[in-house]
């Protein structure tokens, strides 16, 4: 079950990360400016926000949660490719609202699956460590694959060929979702859970309420750093390109750190690596930012996406193992895609904070980022605190 699972999750997330790029890539083809296509990718993730609690009720309360992920699968698709068609034909706005429309579903591609490995991994504990490193990884090679398959699509097929790339993957995975394992709901599961009941619990679970904010700062500043890495790349190579392989580089050492944490049976202390790992992401922009300081030093710029990597990818992996150890069993899918919404919500802010500062210099922008990670650490520094005096 759990080899299906990831076999249908690295799918979904795969072409969910070539989504936003292949929009971004129509829109660009069609008009020749990038304006309608950095509006296009903002309107598919800011409804996130909305999205992901009344999601994540629907999840809760369905007895076949799988084929509710399955329905949105479907209707992501289907948003992707009327957005994708309407390039050059509708107009801008119509476009935009359309994209907001379908990013309501775009929760379902993360926390709607991870909320489901309990069922999937069975009550195991040790299991469900390895599955949710395993589910991770998924974040790491999705974020390798998808943006590397976007620009080989259109080099090969133009630019507006990997829109149905991505969703053919999305679609792929629709027999994985289908197939996830029922739940056997109680009797007060007929009437539907009020749909704040997720946010209520992330605010008043001290643990969560931490975990929450902490990811949702350090979600902002990765975005700076995301905007940030092509300019970085034409100052330090004269090739944007070359930026965009740093983002490669993040996501390979995040894959390769999880890779590592599962193979050595993850860690005692979950929450301690959610302060270490996020304080190794902000020493890695501060050091891509060191990097745009000295002309030339783009190989210092390759370590620096290295070590953002390394620990993007035991943050995730620790944030969802402390969800999962935290969320109440009926409320866990509200948990997961709260949680999913307010961190997508709060890239988008990131990455739109990024653009005015890396006009001015990448290194600006990554500082900021740099800072973000240090108020992360911080949010998150009291938890581990807690944990080490034995709660």
């Amino acid at each position: 079950m759990l080899t299906r699972y990831m076999a249908g999750v690295v799918a979904a997330r795969t072409g969910d990360e070539m989504s936003g790029p292949a929009l971004l890539v129509a829109g660009l083809a069609a008009t020749g400016s990038p304006l309608l296509g950095a509006s296009l990718l903002a309107g598919l993730t800011v409804s996130a926000a909305v999205g992901g609690p009344l999601l994540g009720v629907l999840l809760d309360r369905a007895r076949r949660p799988g084929r509710l992920l399955a329905g949105c699968l479907l209707g992501y698709a289907g948003g992707l490719l009327l957005v994708a068609y309407g390039v050059g034909r509708a107009p801008g706005a119509v476009l935009v609202a359309l994209a907001a429309v379908t990013g309501l579903a775009g929760p379902a591609l993360t926390g709607g699956w991870t909320g489901q490995l309990p069922l999937v991994s069975g009550p195991d504990a040790r299991r469900l460590t390895r599955a949710t490193t395993l589910d991770a990884m998924s974040y790491n090679v999705a974020g390798l694959a998808g943006p590397a398959a976007v620009g080989v699509v259109a080099a090969v097929g133009g630019g507006t060929a990997a829109v149905p790339v991505s969703v053919a993957l999305l679609l792929i995975a629709l027999p994985a979702a289908w197939t996830l394992p029922a739940r056997d709901l109680p009797a007060t599961a007929a009437a539907p859970p009020p749909v704040l009941d997720g946010v209520r619990v992330v605010v008043r679970n001290r643990v969560l309420r931490r975990a929450t904010a902490g990811s949702m700062v350090s979600c902002a500043g990765a975005g700076m750093f995301v905007v940030s890495a092509p300019v970085l790349g034409l100052e330090l190579a004269g090739d944007s390109g070359r930026g965009t392989l740093l983002l490669a580089v993040t996501a390979a050492a995040g894959l390769a750190a999880n890779g590592l944490l599962a193979w050595r049976g993850g860690p005692r202390r979950w929450d301690t690596t959610l302060v270490r790992s996020t304080a190794l992401i902000g020493l890695g922009m501060a050091t891509a930012a060191g990097a745009g300081a000295l002309a030339g030093a783009y190989w210092l710029a390759v370590v620096a996406a290295a070590m953002v990597g390394a620990g993007e990818g035991p943050q995730l992996t620790a944030l969802f193992a402390v969800r999962q150890r935290e969320a109440p069993a009926g409320l866990r899918s509200q948990v997961f895609t709260t949680g999913a919404s307010l961190k997508m919500t709060s890239f988008a802010a990131g990455s739109a904070l990024a653009g005015p500062l890396s006009a001015h210099a990448a290194g600006a922008a990554l500082l900021a980022g740099a800072a973000l990670q240090a108020v992360a650490v911080a949010v998150l520094f009291h938890r581990a605190a807690d944990e080490r005096g034995g709660r």
